[in-house]
């Protein structure tokens, strides 16, 4: 997909783009916030063992535990 530069394109042009993208808007499927929201946490409870940020890494499987220490003399 070509890049297009809005600064470039006339205001019939842009007008145009603008009324296509409300074209594709228009047929999304709207749901309630209420609903989403009852979703996105039943998706996150059922799943918080796997997640690290809740567990957290364990040692044996953290990429970014420090190999040694420093040392200052």
């Amino acid at each position: 997909m070509p890049v297009i530069n809005v600064e470039d394109l006339t205001d019939k042009d842009k007008a145009l783009m603008e009324v296509n993208q409300l074209k594709v808007e228009v047929k999304l499927e709207r749901w309630k916030t209420s609903k989403c929201c009852e979703e996105i946490k039943d998706y996150i409870q059922e799943r918080v063992e796997e997640d690290t940020l809740v567990k957290g890494i364990s040692e044996e499987k953290n990429p970014f535990k420090e190999k040694g220490g420093c040392v200052i003399c």
